[in-house]
């Protein structure tokens, strides 16, 4: 038997017989959390800041810091300082990569989305990514306050789940 998406029956939080399941948790008060964010199409990100910590003061979260770097390339090395101070409890990358005639869209999606998987794993430090990768200026203008606060609801529901698996 073979199912899409679409037909796989899922059931509701709470309904998982017999199963623990951790709540989700999005209460960030008492939390520290880092950005990280590019200046290269400079619009895009300071409206995914603006979505982000909009969204972490209604959740709560009160000690923010906030660094920025050149391009969505630096955004990985400046994580991993930022995780290894031990000063937050998660991290968000803010930046925006538009599709332009070369190949280096790819190579600056790509790596920057590893770089940025590689710190989350090696520090153990969660990352909420919000490094926009889209075809043009208007569609990222269309997401860039949802995803900013899509981005700070990750990080904070994240530190929660890691801290209750403890």
């Amino acid at each position: 038997m073979s199912f899409s998406p679409n037909t796989v029956p899922v059931l509701p939080a709470g309904r998982r017989d017999g199963l623990h399941e951790i709540e989700i948790n999005q209460k960030g008060a008492g939390l520290r959390i880092g950005i990280v964010m590019a200046r290269f199409n400079q619009a895009i990100s300071d409206g995914l800041l603006s979505g982000c910590n909009q969204e972490l003061r209604r959740l709560g979260v009160t000690e923010i810091a906030l660094v920025t770097v050149p391009g969505a390339l630096e955004i990985p090395l400046a994580m991993q300082a930022m995780a290894q101070s031990g000063k937050q409890d998660a991290l968000v990358a803010l930046g925006c990569v538009i599709r332009g005639e070369t190949y280096h869209f790819e190579v600056v999606s790509n790596e920057s989305a590893s770089g940025i998987t590689n710190v989350q794993l090696a520090t153990g430090i969660p990352i909420a990514n919000a490094v926009l990768t889209v075809e043009n200026f208007e569609q990222a203008e269309v997401r860039m306050q949802q995803k900013g606060a899509e981005a700070a609801c990750c990080a904070v529901e994240m530190v929660n789940l890691l801290n209750a698996m403890k």
